[in-house]
């Protein structure tokens, strides 16, 4: 399996084991499968009785297997086996499904270490990182940037790992109570928490720019585990799979994904397993008032916002104007133009968006490649809440409530099941609850302490030459083991 560059027009092949590690593609772009594997009746088969009989990490293995032929069979198996159990995870399936209400279903992907749906590919990151290190000897220093969720998941993923550094940004003052005390609580020598001044965008930019700087990057080892990192995605391709198989009984059946989304990267693994041939009618993308990508699904036009234009939502990781993973789509959507999407993501992103809107490969996004949009609000989340609690006893947080919100819109439109990917426990977002319901939400035993614990965080200005001279002080005074 090689992999190739969004933006590289010669199509240089790499191997899973190199871009690992290194994230973003030295041009910019993002790596993809050179082509996806595809899947018949044989393997999806196969695939059932994996999961029923052997439980979600046999299936990782599976999966994972198809996109990773440089590190042995045997090695994924007990990788994924060390990734995905239980009670690390509180279900034994560990990505239950179960009905929500008239054809709308949940995927419930919160039940990790700390209860985000981000659990699902930073464990097996975990498990691969360290493997890979140990392979070749050497360390890396991880660069990230969260809006909410990936930095806690990150950092539970990889603290205490041998050969490992976690540079986390986060956007100052943007987070939740509860997401911060996860993150900046965590005191392990290896582990470092930037609150950098500004929003996720800036975070986001920063690291595109440490990872930009080539020379930087290979002195100083920085490695990524932001959706940027194919890693990622191919870990999220495994639940795609395990929740249509739990949601259907033969090969023939179809269902849909209604996704809350802001960078573009859980909902993108689904467009992963769908070109896989995984039997996938509609991408539903369920975005906040920071609707950028539902008014690219809706006109062509993708306008990307500035920091200010940014809008502080309750669901606060989804606060986000530049979607990175949409670049994998485009580069599909555009026949794989390596070319065009260099000069649509490297120039004109820069200078304010672009527009497909005349292009006759827009159509593409709907007729061939299933997407459907819906945007909701403040408003819409809080009733939506309310509703699900009262009458059916579930709660819900603030962004799979908009992904409920927005399946609600298409159910009328599809035919098939839809299921709604949750993304947090209720208990990362208490203020949005107890706005909805009166209460706040019960706090699992597993967190009953975590607001306790003194915080560990450095504010940094919305500057990349302060957040590098952060990171070589910082390696040059901690040792990793």
């Amino acid at each position: 399996m090689d992999y190739i560059s969004t933006r590289d027009s010669s199509r240089t092949p790499a191997r899973f084991s190199d871009i690992l590690l290194g994230g973003l593609a030295p041009d910019g772009g993002l790596y993809l499968p050179a082509t996806y594997p595809q899947l018949d009746d044989a393997t999806l088969t196969k695939w059932r009785d994996v999961l029923t009989k052997e439980g979600y990490a046999a299936l990782a293995a599976e999966v994972i297997s198809l996109f990773v032929d440089d590190i042995p069979l045997d090695d994924i198996k007990e990788i994924t086996a060390r990734a995905y159990t239980y009670p690390k995870f509180s279900s034994e399936d560990i990505v239950p499904v179960t009905e929500l209400e008239n054809n709308i279903f949940l995927g419930h992907l919160s039940e990790g270490p700390t209860a985000a749906f981000k659990d699902m590919a930073m464990q097996l990151l975990g498990e691969l990182f360290e493997y890979e290190l140990r392979r070749r000897d050497e360390t890396i220093n991880i660069l990230g940037a969260t809006s909410g969720d990936t930095g806690s998941s990150a950092e539970y993923a990889m603290r205490g790992r041998e050969g490992i550094r976690v540079f986390m940004l986060t956007p100052k003052g943007r987070m939740t109570p509860f997401q911060q005390a996860q993150m900046f609580g965590l005191d392990d020598p290896n582990i470092f928490n930037i609150a950098l001044d500004g929003v996720f965008d800036d975070c986001q930019d920063v690291v595109k720019a440490v990872s930009a700087d080539a020379d930087f990057k290979r002195d100083n080892r920085i490695g990524a585990v932001n959706s940027i990192n194919w890693a990622r995605l191919m870990a999220q391709v495994v639940y795609y799979v395990s929740s249509w198989i739990r949601t259907t009984s033969s090969n023939d059946e179809k269902v849909s994904f209604s996704v809350p989304t802001g960078n573009f990267g859980d909902i993108c693994a689904g467009h992963i397993a769908r070109q896989m041939g995984l039997p996938i009618d509609r991408l539903i993308v369920a975005t906040n008032e920071n609707d950028v990508l539902d008014e690219f699904f809706r006109t062509g036009d993708y306008r990307v916002r500035s920091s200010e234009d940014t809008f502080e939502t309750s669901s606060p990781s989804m606060d986000i104007s530049r979607a990175s993973n949409f670049e994998r789509f485009i580069f599909d959507l555009l026949g794989r133009d390596a070319a065009r999407v260099n000069d649509l993501f490297g120039t004109q992103v820069r200078e304010g968006g672009f527009s497909l809107a005349d292009d006759p490969n827009f159509a593409k996004a709907s007729d061939e490649y299933g997407f459907a949009s819906g945007r909701s609000s403040h408003s819409n989340r809080v009733e939506t809440i309310a509703d699900i609690n009262k009458r059916l006893g579930v709660l819900i947080d603030p962004h799979t409530a908009d992904g409920v919100h927005v399946a609600r819109m298409w159910r009328d439109e599809v035919s098939t099941p839809i299921i709604v990917l949750e993304t947090a426990l209720p208990v990362k977002f208490a203020e949005t609850i107890e706005e909805a319901i009166g209460d706040a939400p019960e706090i699992p035993e597993r967190f009953k302490t975590i607001m306790d614990a003194p915080f560990k965080v450095t504010d940094l200005p919305n500057d990349v030459d302060a957040v590098k001279s952060f990171i070589v002080e910082s390696i040059a005074t901690t040792e990793v083991k």
